[in-house]
């Protein structure tokens, strides 16, 4: 009986040292690994109307100015990199809200179409514009809004 005690407990001493020195026991996995759990970020009302825009874009603008906003090279001009969009800010979205006719020049090549004006709400157009002008290569700090589309005449 003495013999099996022994027995016992220097198996138990056996067994708890190599538990507690084998670095891969349950013990060291056990570690709780918190994640922070925050709010969730609100998107920006840019990246709202960025958004909407590109859904606009989908619908109305892809089939011209492409996916890409590259154009066609020939009859519809890139939107991608535009000098005629970074510079003529007002210009840019008249052509969105009333429709582009005549002659431009965009990144130093002609184009001559005409544009229809797509029949859109001062905030879809703010929308589309912001989404054009923050995608691809082009990237503009300056909101367009609604409020700003509104100010236009024919």
């Amino acid at each position: 009986m003495l013999f099996t005690k022994i027995n016992i407990g220097l198996s138990l001493i056996l067994l708890s040292s190599l538990y507690f020195s084998n670095p891969t026991t349950i013990t060291s996995n056990t570690k709780t690994n918190y994640i922070a759990i925050t709010e969730p970020q609100q998107p920006t009302p840019l990246q709202k109307s960025i958004a909407n825009g590109k859904e606009l874009y989908t619908e109305l603008c892809i089939q011209c100015h492409m996916a890409n906003g590259k154009g066609n090279g020939t009859t519809f001009p890139p939107l991608d990199g535009s000098d005629w969009l970074k510079k003529k800010r007002t210009e840019s979205i008249h052509a969105v809200k009333y429709g582009q006719k005549g002659e431009i020049v965009v990144n130093g090549k002609k184009f001559n179409n005409m544009m229809p004006a797509p029949g859109l709400s001062n905030e879809e157009i703010a929308d589309v514009m912001n989404y054009v002008m923050n995608s691809w290569s082009n990237k503009t700090k300056k909101i367009v809004t609604a409020k700003e589309v509104a100010l236009l005449k024919p």
